[in-house]
């Protein structure tokens, strides 16, 4: 900051003691003291101080130019700038505005070919069913003279087939020779039918078989139980599961055709062995 902005901005009272030495005057003279003139230093001083005072506000008013010159410039400024931005976005929206144009432009050729298209498609599609029902009507009625043309054929051979047998010897014949013929082809149809594998229904059972006490030998309970073998039965994976106070109970599956082996057969087998089996169930029980 220069020193003549510092002189512009400090509030300072150059005339002070004019004002000062004025009042103490204008007092002394109601209170009738009379004094003699001022010497010269002190009106050079005052002069002095007043040219000092007239230069401060020249300086004051040329400051208060210089800044309103520089606010309408940048106002100027300010304003040539929003006018390019809007000549800018004016020129956009008009290249926006053509380019919608276009696509509107291409959207109603596209229509006007589909609606051509379809306009033609529905024009074929009735004369499409006109071509194709006259071409099925002939047909039908073909099959429909046709027909009794062959059911009078058929009769007239009937009728000179009666005509020549006279004993009835070729019709016992020819209905023996089907009937033989019918025979061969129910026994060979039967023992093919025969010949297919039968699906059979099993299921998969697992048993708990409990002992009596810990002290029971359980591989041999399990060796007695293995023992039971019958047609449809096949014993499975085992093993001791603890039930309680040192007891263990054997856990054993199999896979049984449920046709020939049931769980009533299972259960009566199994208790059979009283001094190993105290009891037996049926611990799970699924179709295979």
């Amino acid at each position: 900051m220069s020193g003549i902005q510092c002189l512009t901005q400090d509030s300072i009272w150059f005339d002070k003691p004019r004002y000062d030495e004025a009042e103490r005057r204008f007092y002394e003279g109601m209170n009738g003291i009379t004094h003699p003139p001022q010497p010269l230093q002190e009106r050079e001083a005052s002069a002095i101080l007043q040219d000092i005072a007239k230069a401060r506000q020249n300086i004051q008013k040329s400051l208060a130019g210089s800044r309103s010159k520089s606010k309408r410039t940048s106002a100027s400024s300010t304003a040539g700038g929003d006018q390019t931005d809007l000549v800018s976005r004016m020129k956009s929206l008009e290249m926006e505005n053509q380019s919608l144009h276009k696509s509107v432009n291409d959207l109603r050729t596209m229509m006007s070919k589909l609606e051509s298209r379809l306009t033609v498609l529905e024009k074929a599609k009735p004369a499409a069913g006109a071509s194709s029902a006259p071409a099925s009507t002939p047909a039908a009625k073909a099959v429909v003279v046709q027909a009794p043309k062959k059911v009078e054929v058929k009769e007239e051979e009937e009728d000179d087939d009666d005509d020549m047998d006279l004993f009835g010897s070729d019709d016992e014949d020819a209905d023996a020779e089907a009937e033989r013929l019918k025979e061969e082809r129910i026994a060979a149809y039967s023992a093919k039918k025969s010949k297919k594998p039968v699906l059979i229904a099993k299921s998969s059972i697992l048993l708990d078989v409990k002992p009596w006490d810990d002290e029971t030998d359980m591989a041999k309970m399990e060796e007695c139980v293995r023992s039971i073998q019958t047609d449809g039965l096949l014993w499975g994976a085992s093993k001791l599961v603890p039930v309680g106070y040192g007891i263990k109970k054997l856990q054993i599956s199999c896979v049984v055709e449920d046709d020939k082996v049931g769980t009533d057969f299972l259960e009566e087998e199994i208790t059979q062995f009283e001094d190993y089996v105290q009891s037996v169930d049926v611990a799970a029980f699924n179709k295979i």
